[in-house]
């Protein structure tokens, strides 16, 4: 499976641009799933339903399933967090899979950067960054740097990168 990540800081801007890159990418009629890295405890589940009664009554896994989608929830107790292999290798194959998130991973990514934010870029210290894509100019970067509002250009972009085209 063809894979290529959007990394950055809290708050730079990377699910607008996945939301908009997935538009453009499947209305090319691509199969595209994604991968998502939250940083806090998080929960799909809510107090009263009964997936929820089964996951605190201590099932490992709990499979939701209806007509129209199934989602799965796995509590990993004291077990380590899932490497993005692990995670990888549960999807279902596709013609791309992007990955929301997991910075430190070498995973092929396009860094969405906001000077405005304060944060320090991530690319001088990631191999892995191949473009920066930011809201403003970077003057002095290397690496190809995309409009951050341009999601066909960020689309286009992954496409010749990851030859999912």
């Amino acid at each position: 499976m063809r894979i290529f990540g959007l990394a950055g800081w809290s708050g730079s801007g990377k699910t607008t641009l996945m939301e908009g890159v997935l538009r453009v990418l499947t209305a090319r009629g691509l199969a595209v799933s994604t991968i998502k890295h939250a940083h806090h405890a998080f929960d799909v589940d809510k107090p009263g339903k009964d997936s929820f009664r089964h996951r605190t009554a201590g099932a490992r896994e709990v499979m939701l399933a209806g007509g129209l989608r199934w989602a799965l929830m796995h509590e990993l107790g004291e077990d380590a967090e899932p490497t993005v292999e692990d995670l990888v290798a549960r999807m279902q194959p596709v013609d791309l899979l992007l990955i929301e998130g997991f910075k430190a991973h070498a995973h092929p990514k396009l860094e969405v950067h906001r000077p405005d934010l304060g944060k320090p870029p991530l690319w001088p210290d990631d191999p892995g960054i191949v473009a920066v894509a930011s809201d403003r100019p970077l003057p002095g970067v290397a690496l190809p740097v995309l409009d951050l509002n341009d999601h066909q250009a960020a689309a286009a972009f992954i496409l010749e990168r990851t030859g999912a085209a």
